[in-house]
């Protein structure tokens, strides 16, 4: 694995510092779930940094939130940590207008992840209306189960190929633990399919299976994505996880093989 600044001490600089940021190459994951050449979904990684601030020209403090969008098809991946520390790092530097801030930020990261990264700064005065909302269709918390596998079991899908549906699912049960410090990650789920019919049970049995496995949120993602589509056999299928916030950010990976474009929904937890 890359060398990381998570789990370590480190220094956490005031003034603008694109060398902290640290990639990690997706193909490492991919290679382990059997993923090469033309993968089977698109998607993106939507980080939202809610700490963001920088000063302007006369050195008065800025404020504001940032919507951060990596593409599924990026060579890498930014560590969580050293995403932090670079965003942190603009707070004792200067810029002229949010727009520059914007600007430097879609470069360092695209130059990181080898490919071009979206950002939308919402400061205090123009910030959307950012309300609680739901994921949509019905809730597999309310499935009576019981679970015992505590490692990954993709044996645990099972789909009935003579019923095809088409149906939205969600839990907010899902649980998995960072590869390098062992702390949870908490976050709900949202599965969108259309195809043989999931059995709700083994689909629960399978997330919950992911409580002590430990990997970076979209690798996680990624592993359930293939799982469904090998176990399961959707037509469609879409795999959206929204993660609870951690030091200023949360980051919510959708993959699909149907769906064009990700809604970034604030959840009960972020």
């Amino acid at each position: 694995m890359t060398e990381l600044p998570l789990g370590k001490a480190t220094n956490y600089p005031d003034q603008y510092a694109p060398d902290t940021l640290c990639r990690i190459d997706r193909s490492e994951n991919r290679e382990r779930i059997g993923l090469g050449g033309t993968l089977p979904f698109s998607g993106v990684d939507i980080w939202n940094a809610w700490d963001l601030t920088w000063l302007d020209d006369d050195g008065k403090p800025q404020t504001a939130t940032a919507e951060i969008r990596i593409p599924a098809d990026s060579p890498g991946i930014v560590e969580s940590k050293s995403m932090k520390l670079y965003l942190g790092s603009f707070a004792m530097s200067g810029y002229a207008s949010p727009d520059a801030v914007r600007d430097l930020i879609e470069s360092d990261l695209g130059n990181c992840v080898g490919a071009a990264v979206s950002v939308q700064i919402d400061s205090l005065g123009s910030s959307r209306a950012r309300g609680l909302q739901r994921l949509p269709g019905e809730s597999l918390d309310r499935t009576s189960v019981v679970c015992r596998e505590w490692e990954v079991n993709p044996d645990l899908l099972c789909a009935d190929a003579d019923e095809i549906v088409s149906e939205d699912l969600h839990t907010d049960a899902l649980r998995s633990l960072c590869p390098v410090t062992g702390q949870p990650d908490l976050g709900s789920l949202l599965v969108c399919y259309e195809g043989p019919k999931i059995d709700r049970a083994s689909l629960l049995r399978y997330i919950v299976s992911y409580r002590r496995h430990q990997d970076f949120h979209e690798n996680c993602v990624e592993r359930m994505f293939v799982d469904l589509l090998d176990r399961c056999s959707p037509n469609k299928l879409t795999i959206h996880a929204r993660y609870q916030r951690r030091g200023g950010l949360d980051i919510n990976p959708f993959r699909s093989n149907f769906e064009a474009a990700a809604r970034n929904l604030r959840l009960w937890r972020q």
